[in-house]
């Protein structure tokens, strides 16, 4: 496993200390013009508290990074980017460019490191930096896996939150290695992460159309949360917020096959439909990686159940 260590805010890492139960943050990059790219979902991210503490005092668990739009970034995260509200959040963004927020534009991008199962440590457990970790460091370091330093972090973060008592939210119990099983960090997401990662899956283009009007795509579960689905990638499609409506509503589904289908009753009960109908029999875009398109046991699962044959 991979070890990063970030320089980190006061403002923001105290927002989110007094919110000690959350399931994932966003550590956003006011710059937006790369993303970063240094750790492998399931990797370790520290905080480094900016000075005068100059301490290790927390971190997560990397899930995944990307450019976002300022105002979607706030949708998917809400709070969990470590403000109380999108105009805070928009005048910190206009604060470290060096520029009026008026100035800022409606779709900036910020740089969005989404980490999994936060920590924050008490003061009494806070973690000296490694000897060879430089203050002016403006992006931080990443310590390799199996290097020596990598391993002393991980085995001091483990002791910390073990004799801290501070919940981590996980799979993982407190007597375990915390950071032992990339996987899980990458198949059990939150709702932001989860929203985040399917736009990027497919290319933030939807899957049946190709519509590219970002602020009009939306991450779909094919097994809703409330009928038991989780926030997997596998689990989720990127659709026109149209067709996600009438997916939800069992109107329109994925075959097996990925194959997009509309069923009789859209015209049935509503007399119309046309330029769904027209869709009817569509073979779907799909995310590059296997592990990541549509699971066929949860399309089966869509066909047999809500779907309106």
């Amino acid at each position: 496993m991979n070890v990063y260590v970030y320089p980190t805010d006061h403002s923001w890492f105290n927002y989110l200390r007094a919110r000690p139960h959350l399931d994932e943050i966003n550590f956003w990059q006011p710059g937006g013009g790369h993303v970063f790219s240094r750790l492998q979902p399931g990797d370790l991210f520290l905080f480094r508290l900016k000075s005068p503490a100059n301490m290790i005092t927390g971190g997560g668990v990397f899930t995944h990074a990307s450019l976002y739009p300022v105002d979607l970034a706030w949708q998917a995260f809400g709070e969990k980017n470590g403000t109380e509200s999108l105009s805070t959040l928009r005048s910190l963004i206009a604060r470290y460019k060096h520029i009026p927020v008026t100035q800022l534009e409606a779709d900036a991008k910020i740089g969005c490191i989404i980490l999994q199962a936060p920590f924050f440590l008490p003061e009494t457990e806070w973690i000296a930096l490694p000897a060879d970790y430089h203050l002016n460091l403006v992006q931080g370091k990443r310590y390799d896996s199996g290097s020596g330093i990598a391993s002393a972090l991980i085995h001091s973060v483990e002791r910390a939150l073990i004799s801290s008592q501070v919940p981590a939210i996980g799979e993982a119990k407190p007597t375990e290695s915390l950071y032992g099983n990339p996987t899980l960090v990458k198949r059990r997401l939150g709702q932001g992460a989860f929203r985040v990662l399917v736009t990027d899956n497919y290319q933030r283009r939807c899957a049946v159309t190709g519509e590219k009007t970002l602020p009009v795509l939306q991450a779909a579960h094919i097994v809703p949360v409330s009928r038991g689905g989780q926030h997997r990638s596998d689990n989720g499609l990127l659709l026109r917020s149209d067709l996600h409506t009438l997916f939800d509503l069992g109107y329109v589904t994925i075959t097996p096959d990925h194959r997009f289908r509309v069923s009789p009753a859209l015209r049935e009960e509503y007399s119309n439909g046309r330029i769904y109908y027209e869709m009817n029999d569509r073979e779907i875009r799909l995310p590059d990686s296997t592990t990541d398109q549509p699971s066929r046991e949860f399309l089966e699962w869509h066909h047999d159940t809500l779907f309106r044959t």
